[in-house]
């Protein structure tokens, strides 16, 4: 018997589904450990998004960049910070997104936490 666990208000948990979900989106986030694949990317996006197969709701998250469309749309933040590296962004920034924080109010709401 499969227990789901309890949602957490603000949060899309990262199960079964959502890998399935976002299969094609995290694959191609995992390409780019390649800094080949990096600039293939940055040279045609649509080109690289349809090799991949995103959806049209993945595609427009990586068109618009919004982290937490991605989040939304099947991506793990592990493989999405791959791709935030492109952007210039750090896992930091990944978290403020998600929180709908500034950077520098998720970097306070972590040193507070490492303090307790």
């Amino acid at each position: 018997m499969s227990h789901k666990p309890e949602p957490i208000f603000g949060t899309t948990l990262f199960d079964g589904d959502q890998a399935q979900k976002g299969y094609a989106l995290n694959k191609m986030c995992y390409s780019f450990n390649s800094a080949d694949n990096r600039n293939t990317f940055k040279a045609d996006e649509e080109a690289y998004m349809l090799q991949y197969g995103l959806n049209a709701q993945q595609a427009d998250a990586i068109r618009t960049r919004n982290v937490l469309g991605l989040i939304a749309a099947g991506g793990n933040v592990y493989y999405l910070a791959k791709f935030a590296g492109i952007l210039g962004l750090d896992v930091q920034d990944l978290g403020a997104a998600q929180t709908g924080m500034t950077k520098e109010e998720f970097k306070a709401k972590l040193r507070a936490a490492a303090h307790q």
